[in-house]
């Protein structure tokens, strides 16, 4: 993780635009010693949208299986004998 402050950002932005591309991850920006923003570059950050996006069209997909699955399950009630035992 980097981490760099606000006085960084300004006086050295050739460099810290320089090392977003290099590390191709995003550069914590602190101000006044607290987490600020977050910088990186827009290939880093297209990858990052590309593999969120994907996540989700398999989050929507595996809910979509799930929904079907659950549809084709049968609910029996429960049947008991006379002393409680279950019945087969």
């Amino acid at each position: 993780m980097v981490i760099k402050s606000s006085t960084a950002l300004r006086s050295d932005y050739n460099e810290i635009s320089q090392l977003a591309h290099q590390i191709a991850e995003p550069i914590f920006i602190t101000k006044n010693g607290e987490g600020d923003l977050v910088v990186m570059s827009i290939d880093a950050f297209e990858g990052l949208r590309l593999q969120l996006d994907q996540r989700a069209q398999v989050l929507e997909a595996e809910a979509r299986r799930l929904a079907v699955q659950c549809q084709d399950v049968v609910y029996a009630p429960r049947v008991t004998n006379r002393d409680g035992s279950r019945m087969l």
